[in-house]
């Protein structure tokens, strides 16, 4: 059993930057790649990007590539989400998930899900 919490949403201008982390919890953290997802009002959950067991590996949406950066920590059982250069089509609640399929992409396969963080991006 793997429980997620995300943190660090907020409101930001367009082109700021925001840090998402999420907090798992269990012991085999490490054995999961970790995903981030986002779902904006009216449409579907969106893979953004996804970072493998060890941390050497990542994938990330066309949309995201080059602004944003994942990253983890499996000492502290954390993965963060760098958004930079942020849009106003970047607005959505951002979840963090675990999956132990390696990078991917498929919201379906992933195993556990925490209850999102709030991102709002103004022009």
């Amino acid at each position: 059993q793997v429980q997620l919490v995300e943190s660090g949403g907020g409101l930001v201008q367009a082109g700021g930057s925001l840090r998402l982390s999420c907090a798992a919890s269990g012991r085999t953290f490490s054995s999961y790649a970790m995903g981030w997802f986002r779902q904006a009002p009216g449409k579907e959950r969106e893979f953004v990007a996804v970072i493998g067991w060890g941390g050497g590996s990542t994938k990330y949406a066309d949309s995201v590539k080059g602004r944003f950066t994942i990253s983890r920590d499996n000492a502290k059982s954390t993965v963060d989400l760098q958004m930079n250069t942020l849009k106003r089509e970047d607005t959505a609640v951002y979840y963090c998930a675990a999956t132990q399929i390696y990078l991917s992409r498929a919201p379906d396969q992933y195993d556990y899900w925490g209850r999102g963080t709030q991102v709002t991006v103004s022009s």
